[in-house]
């Protein structure tokens, strides 16, 4: 039985580490030294994601259980914290709060000082370790000498580090690989990277088959018989609160399903509505029938990874897209074409644009699906380049815009923790300042005379004209007349941008200023 101890004293090695690799084999010997039954729970809990959700406890009652007298030596196992928390959830009723603070109280009370501070930060998501799911994935893979695409692939289909873990340590990777998209169980979104035009995008690509990029929401939607449910890009179910998205789905002609798409809001016009108001109608649990009515939304789907019982993940693009066109009507289908012709590409893009979207997708024809993977066989093509960064921190304002947090630390994704751009202020009206000021307020953590140091979990999509050498920030990058454009609250810190793909734009970025250098 491993004991919480030693958990506590990792957490707090990986926070001193630097080197990527380092801190994996940290986390690979913590799962190879605990039970069978614990490997679930450590690797869980390596990721730093946060659990007090999950147990209907807030930050009010996790603070309050800290000043808790601590145990003097330690006794509590993984398992005994484990199962301390599936008490403490399945608490329900009048007075359950209460009875949920009283249950915390007392297991920090069993907890030595270290414990508590390691339960505490677990339970806010503060463990400032830089261990995250990507760290962990690869932990498993080092721990059981796996390959670490059959890793990716079980975590991709499953969504649950705990279960691959646990099944990584006590099947192999006979269990690993056998591991297959389940109906109702949402598999990681594939990402995409930036391009740096449709020229550089059909370069890369060859022959791409090119899609209309919305500025919707992504969903994904499993249909078996007539059950229908729809899943945020987060993984979370949304299905009572967009009945208009189930309907089209519950009618078409197969026993089971499952599809990748966006879905937005138009306006009277025909023209798309901005992303923030298509996600009005996300934020709520159940359907609204007056929001409905004035916000109705319209799926456009562009991947089908599984059909009638066989999973497609491995399938190249075309495929796929064969899969799709042979069971979803084309009003239902993202507008699509195949093309080489740097004309029609171009024509095509421009419809989109007149059409009031983002701009094109461009897609490798014998790319698998690699769910939750950003490589290069997606490019994103926009009017503008934009990049998707984390706040670690912000600026009090002055004049206009005193009382507020102003100019935003910009970060990419780097090893397990997160690496500064730069900072804008650009861009922030007042109603977007009064919100930011105060969700950045409620993730505090330091403060360094105006400077707000922030948990790393806000996600800004950042437009800039180009990246830029710099000196000022460890990356050796900046971004130059960066601004903002929207917060994603619809995408977590883990899948914000990183620094690999950063350098990358930057790398095309130089490459097209030699290739016009030349033909000048």
């Amino acid at each position: 039985m491993t004991a919480l101890r030693e958990l506590a004293e990792a957490s707090r090695e990986l926070g001193a580490l630097h080197g990527r690799r380092q801190k994996i084999e940290r986390i690979a010997a913590l799962l190879r030294a605990c039970s069978d039954a614990e490997a679930a729970t450590v690797a869980r809990w390596m990721t730093g994601e946060p659990a007090q959700a999950r147990l209907g406890v807030g930050p009010a009652q996790v603070h309050t259980a800290c000043t808790t007298q601590p145990a003097s030596s330690p006794r509590l196992t993984v398992d005994d914290v484990a199962a301390w928390f599936q008490e403490i959830g399945a608490i329900k009723g009048g007075g359950s709060k209460a009875a949920r603070a009283d249950r915390l109280a007392r297991l920090f009370a069993a907890a030595t000082e270290q414990e508590q501070q390691f339960l505490a930060h677990l339970l806010l998501g503060e463990l400032r370790q830089g261990a995250l799911l990507g760290l962990v994935i690869e932990a498993i893979a080092s721990a059981f000498v796996l390959p670490l695409g059959s890793i990716q692939r079980a975590h991709m289909l499953t969504g649950e580090v705990g279960e691959v873990a646990a099944v990584a340590r006590t099947q192999g990777r006979a269990g690993v690989d056998a591991l297959e998209l389940r109906l109702f169980h949402p598999v990681q979104p594939m990402l995409a990277q930036p391009a740096e035009d449709l020229g550089a995008a059909i370069a890369t690509l060859g022959e791409p088959l090119l899609e209309y990029k919305l500025d919707g929401a992504r969903v994904q939607v499993h249909k078996q018989e007539t059950e229908v449910r729809v899943f945020s890009r987060q993984g979370n179910e949304v299905t009572e609160a967009v009945p208009d998205i189930v309907e089209p789905v519950r009618r078409l002609p197969v026993s089971d399903l499952v599809l990748d798409g966006e879905a937005l809001a138009f306006g009277d016009d025909g023209t798309p509505r901005p992303f923030q108001t298509s996600m009005r109608r996300f934020g709520r649990r159940s359907d609204d029938a007056a929001l409905r009515a004035q916000l109705p939304l319209q799926s456009f789907y562009f991947d089908c990874l599984r059909l009638n019982g066989e999973t497609l993940i491995d399938a190249d693009t075309l495929s796929r897209q064969a899969a799709l066109r042979d069971v979803v009507p084309a009003s239902l289908r993202m507008p699509s074409l195949r093309t080489t012709s740097a004309s029609e590409a171009k024509a095509f893009l421009e419809q989109a644009l007149a059409a009031g979207h983002e701009g094109l997708m461009a897609k490798a024809p014998q790319a698998p699906y690699a769910a939750g993977g950003r490589g290069s066989h997606w490019l994103k093509i926009k009017q503008v380049q934009t990049l998707d960064l984390v706040v670690l921190a912000a600026e009090w304002g002055s004049g206009r815009r005193q009382g507020w947090l102003s100019n935003l630390h910009l970060g990419a994704r780097s090893n397990g923790g997160f690496v500064m751009l730069g900072k804008t202020f650009k861009g922030l009206t007042h109603q977007l300042l009064t919100w930011q000021t105060e969700q950045l307020l409620a993730r505090e953590i330091a403060r360094d005379g105006i400077i707000v140091q922030v948990r790393p979990e806000l996600v800004v999509e950042i437009a800039f004209n180009e990246l830029q050498r710099s000196r000022q920030y460890p990356a050796g990058l900046a971004l130059r007349f960066a601004r903002v454009r929207r917060y994603r609250d619809d995408k977590p810190a883990a899948e914000a941008d990183d620094i690999e793909t950063v350098s990358a734009l930057f790398a095309r970025q130089v490459a097209y200023r030699d290739v016009l250098s030349d033909h000048r």
